[in-house]
């Protein structure tokens, strides 16, 4: 476990868990709970499963105060699967729903519910509340919102307010990172990966009203009705994934609960904001509007998007065992993602390697 401890991972999913944790997994992978076998051989009809099963939903309850007509969900598929989910459940034969386009993941979720129905796309920024420039349909089923896109590095500082349409949120990138109101949403859904464990997971909270509304075609394993009535277990979930998911959820628990991971967020990205800033131009942020940044996923480009000085970046950064700081394909550049594993310290170590980095480079720019 060496490596672990010394090397830093940056990664915007899978993205790096606890230490803590994979500790703890490790103790236990080979024989769960001194039953004999592996957590990975475990009977989803098992008294051990339906506790944990019962108690990753009982913490991720507490974690985010839901509220009792509220279910909390676990699917398979990921992310794409849930965003194929939200159209099946939701938005009713022959129905609309509308899309707030701010990013690459808003525009894929629309692309998907554009195979079930009728998609009003809205395109806006993230910044003000501006909902009555956003041409909203008034029959539609729901208003779909990501919370944080992972891509272009913006977020959203607020809830939408609309009247009388259920909001869809999804927080794969922000759960776990902030304190919300859950009763102001429908529908809250999240991929495991980023805050939540590892991939193969969704974690899904919808509000009991909205069951009941699935379109004939929705598979079984995506019925958000279905699963709320066989309490996730209508099929073999991914136990390894809802083991993780609870693993991480003690860990949040431990580590004093959303306020702390939201104050902690808030001094993280400073940090590297800050150091941004004071570069004199040689790191600059891609998201120009500074009140819709993300403080999640933070996208910069170096010497005014200078290839190869980014790659010499990486490169360096990888001797120093920092990873994944590679930008999207579609973006470019670097980026930088804060979850909540990611430990203040860790974010002063890379602030102090882009420090040494610009020293060293700038003098060699300026005699090029």
């Amino acid at each position: 476990m060496e490596k672990a401890k010394s090397a830093l991972n940056f990664g915007s999913g899978p993205s790096k868990l606890p230490l803590e944790v994979l500790e703890d997994v490790q103790k236990e992978f080979v024989n769960y709970r001194d039953i004999g076998f592996s957590i990975t051989e475990l009977s989803h009809r098992s008294e051990e499963y339906t506790e944990l099963n019962q108690q990753a939903q009982d913490d991720l309850r507490t974690l985010l105060s839901v509220p009792d007509n509220y279910k909390i969900l676990f699917t398979q598929g990921g992310g794409q699967g849930l965003l194929s989910a939200i159209p099946l459940n939701l938005i009713g034969e022959n129905g609309t729903a509308d899309y707030i386009i701010t990013g690459i993941w808003s525009t894929v979720a629309a692309n998907e519910a554009k195979k079930y129905g009728q998609i009003n796309c809205i395109h806006a920024e993230c910044d003000v509340p501006s909902e009555e420039k956003w041409n909203l349909n008034e029959n539609a089923s729901y208003l779909f919102y990501c919370d944080n896109e992972t891509i272009e590095g913006k977020e959203f500082h607020f809830v939408p307010k609309v009247e009388n349409i259920p909001i869809v949120a999804d927080m794969s990138s922000s759960i776990m990172m902030k304190k919300i109101d859950v009763s102001k949403f429908g529908v809250i859904f999240a991929a495991a990966q980023k805050n939540l464990g590892t991939a193969g997971l969704g974690v899904v909270i919808v509000r009991e009203d909205l069951l009941g509304r699935a379109l004939n075609i929705c598979p079984s394993f995506l019925n958000f009705t279905q699963l709320s009535q066989h309490n996730s277990i209508l099929n073999t979930p991914p136990i390894f994934s809802i083991y993780l998911l609870s693993k991480v959820l003690k860990w949040v628990k431990q580590n004093g609960g959303l306020e702390t991971m939201e104050q902690r967020c808030k001094e993280k990205s400073k940090l590297l904001y800050d150091t941004i800033n004071e570069s004199g131009g040689f790191y600059h942020c891609l998201v120009e509007n500074t009140s819709i940044r993300s403080r999640i996923n933070i996208p910069f480009c170096i010497n005014g998007g200078d290839a190869k000085m980014e790659e010499k970046f990486l490169s360096e950064a990888a001797k120093c065992q920092i990873y994944q700081l590679k930008g999207h394909k579609l973006v470019g550049g670097i980026r930088v993602s804060l979850y909540n594993s990611i430990s203040y310290n860790d974010v002063m170590i890379l602030t102090d390697f882009m420090i040494k980095f610009k020293k060293e480079n700038e003098k060699v720019i300026q005699h090029e």
